[in-house]
């Protein structure tokens, strides 16, 4: 039986649709779309909602420390919110890179820590957070590296995939290099990864308990860039937003890579390649590889009322660019549940 086309073939992002979406946002790096419009980002100074008419509204976590934003530099410090979900009463959980932490916060701002430890360990830089359809939160853990950029250069793989369940909290996969953003597929049954430091995509398959087995390199064991945040669409596409190398992908089901944007510096990249190499980079030469579009592009959403208008977040940029897609995205558990 043959395979359906791919709507993705032979199709590319034009420069001259895209649109923006909001002003003024500081470090909006994960975005979390609703059936009626709304848009919500994470953001150095807390969370932003943005209605579906435009109207912003900073909600900021009540009892967290604000941080003040150093957009060139990659060692942080106080608040930072970064992965950002909806739990299943329409709260947002958020993976916190700068409290090192899980934290759970209302719609109006108030806030708590869920977790800062797992085993007696701290949790390390905690990077993104994941709900599936049974209520359960997935989460990242990029490194435990102290200060963590060492992860980068040394390419360390001490990065976890995390499970909150009934059952508390645990570790339930381990030595990946810069583990980001994670995805289920549209049954549940895998777990798709983003090694960042590693640039690669790795799956595992979900057992009903939790467990995480049979782990395997998802397409090319070197994607050409670093993935950050990623998106699945109805076709079983993974739209990869690679950072620095400030391109878009799409990783098909059978493992091609096609290139839907290219936002990047070539002179600045080859330079930052060869310092990735020799385990060398700083900050400064991260910075030097920024867009103009989204300036180091870090995720991709889905949203609009038919999960065609994708929205493209970034660890500098100031709005979120929007165009839309031949193809529609693969809702979240807060899209099927609420």
């Amino acid at each position: 039986m043959s395979q359906p086309s791919n709507p993705l073939h032979g199709w590319q992002v034009d420069p001259g649709s895209i649109r923006t979406l909001g002003t003024g946002l500081q470090r909006p790096e994960c975005i979390l779309c609703e059936p009626d419009g709304t848009v919500w980002t994470a953001d150095a100074r807390g969370v932003m909602k943005i209605a579906a008419d435009g109207q912003q509204t900073l909600i900021r976590q009540t009892g967290i420390a604000d941080r003040a934003l150093d957009a060139q530099s990659l060692v942080l410090g106080g608040s930072l919110p970064n992965g950002i979900a909806f739990n299943a009463d329409g709260d947002i959980l958020i993976a916190n890179f700068g409290t090192d932490a899980i934290e759970l916060m209302t719609r109006s701002g108030e806030s708590r820590t869920l977790y800062r430890e797992v085993d007696g360990q701290p949790l390390g830089k905690t990077n993104f957070v994941l709900t599936d359809s049974r209520g359960r939160i997935w989460f990242t853990v990029t490194t435990r590296e102290v200060p963590w950029t060492k992860s980068i250069n040394e390419k360390t793989a001490d990065g976890y995939v995390g499970l909150i369940d009934a059952h508390g909290i645990r570790i339930v996969a381990e030595g990946f290099v810069g583990t980001n953003e994670i995805r289920l597929d549209a049954n549940e049954e895998w777990l798709y990864v983003a090694e960042t430091n590693a640039r690669r995509i790795s799956r595992l398959r979900v057992q009903p308990d939790g467990s995480l087995t049979d782990r395997q390199v998802h397409g090319p064991a070197d994607l050409g860039g670093f993935p950050d945040g990623f998106a699945i669409d109805s076709h079983g596409n993974l739209w990869i937003t690679l950072v620095l190398t400030e391109r878009l992908i799409a990783l098909t089901p059978e493992g091609e890579v096609l290139t839907l944007l290219d936002d990047g510096n070539p002179a600045a990249l080859a330079v930052y390649e060869q310092h990735y190499q020799a385990g060398t980079t700083t900050p400064e030469l991260m910075a030097s590889c920024k867009g103009t579009l989204a300036p180091m592009m870090a995720s991709i959403a889905f949203g609009g009322p038919d999960l065609k208008t994708v929205y493209l977040g970034s660890l500098a940029g100031t709005t979120l660019p929007w165009f839309r897609s031949p193809v529609a995205g693969l809702p979240l558990s807060h899209w099927r549940t609420r």
